[in-house]
């Protein structure tokens, strides 16, 4: 089904998913027309997804890398403060992020696993009852 566009059905199917939830409205007899209206707008925007597509493939080297990650930039900004908001555990949050973005590979083991090891052992070291 990959060659007959089923991701782009996949996609389709968790969108209208998130129109029709309780979050579109609180009333279930009224979500209807936050499903229809998602409906009317991917009818609007197929014809232009080949121009879409075509312009990303012009598009110079490196451009949709540096969109897409400037993109992410508020996930990675809210799950930082999420993981260095609590004073207890910043120092042990910053040492598994700055491992884990090192990319360091030791005996043939990947950065996130020194990164969960590093940042369980800071945790660990700072939580010592003192004496």
């Amino acid at each position: 089904m990959r060659f007959a566009g089923g991701h782009a059905i996949n996609l389709a199917a968790i969108s209208a998913a998130l129109a029709a939830a309780p979050a579109a409205h609180p009333d279930p007899r009224r979500r209807w027309i936050a499903a229809f209206s998602v409906g009317c707008c991917y009818l609007v925007l197929a014809p232009a997804s080949a121009a879409l597509v075509a312009l990303v493939a012009a598009a110079p080297r490196g451009v949709l890398e540096t969109v897409a990650g400037l993109a992410l930039i508020a996930a990675l900004a809210a799950a930082l403060h999420a993981a260095l908001g609590t004073t207890e555990h910043r120092t042990s949050a910053a040492v598994t992020f700055l491992v884990s973005a090192s990319g360091v590979a030791l005996l043939g083991i990947g950065a996130a696993f020194w990164a969960l090891a590093a940042g369980l052992l800071v945790r660990w070291v700072l939580r010592r009852p003192a004496g």
